[in-house]
């Protein structure tokens, strides 16, 4: 399994790319919110995280092994959610993303089944199936700064320094992962795991100023 390719981004089309590493180049699919962030990439150095799958149809003997790239470890795990759906899969999970992961994510927690249903080729029927498993597992998501370069994680501790880095890893500065902590401990309630800290950020970043 090819789990991230870091190489030179020699073309880019509308559903894939080209990266050079080495003597090797690599075809690698990626969704429409991924190749509007590599658009202006051409010819530089990037690193994909990558899902391996192989299209086609077993019956008929004849299976593709393609590979899907994202450029961060979040929104690869992202995307693995919404395909774990029933009715969705890597192809119409490839087609339907064109908005950024926190937008889809919103959509998600929010229940807005009109902007998901909006997406190619979800419709009405998987917007609810979405809805329904997702919905308590993307408050993180709908956190993601959307950034080129993804922060590196460090070494886990606690639940508080987890959380931390937890939102660096989704794109939030230093400063600003340690306001909305201390905005978020403030209120004095117990969070047992990183998960539940998470849930009373995003709440918390969606109430009016």
């Amino acid at each position: 399994m090819i789990h991230k390719i870091t190489g030179e981004l020699l073309a880019l089309g509308d559903e894939s790319c080209i990266i050079g590493a080495g003597v090797f180049e690599y075809e690698v699919r990626v969704p429409e919110f991924t190749r509007r962030q590599l658009q202006a990439k051409l010819g530089q150095q990037v690193s994909l995280f990558t899902i391996d799958y192989l299209e086609g149809n077993p019956a008929h003997g004849r299976l593709t092994p393609r590979l899907i790239g994202f450029l961060s470890e979040v929104e690869r795990e992202f995307f693995e959610l919404i395909c774990s759906v029933d009715g969705v899969g890597v192809k119409k999970a490839l087609r339907a993303m064109v908005r950024p992961v926190p937008e889809v994510a919103t959509a998600i927690e929010e229940q807005d089944l009109k902007l998901l249903a909006s997406l190619p080729g979800v419709g009405t029927a998987t917007a609810e199936n979405i809805v329904a498993k997702l919905r308590r597992k993307v408050p993180k998501f709908a956190l993601l700064v959307a950034r080129d370069v993804p922060v590196a994680a460090e070494v886990e501790r606690d639940v508080v320094a987890d959380t931390f880095e937890a939102l660096r890893q989704l794109g939030h500065s230093e400063a600003d992962a340690r306001k909305k902590l201390d905005a978020a401990l403030a209120a004095k309630r117990k969070y047992p795991d990183v998960q539940s800290l998470l849930q009373a950020i995003y709440e918390q970043s969606r109430k009016p100023v």
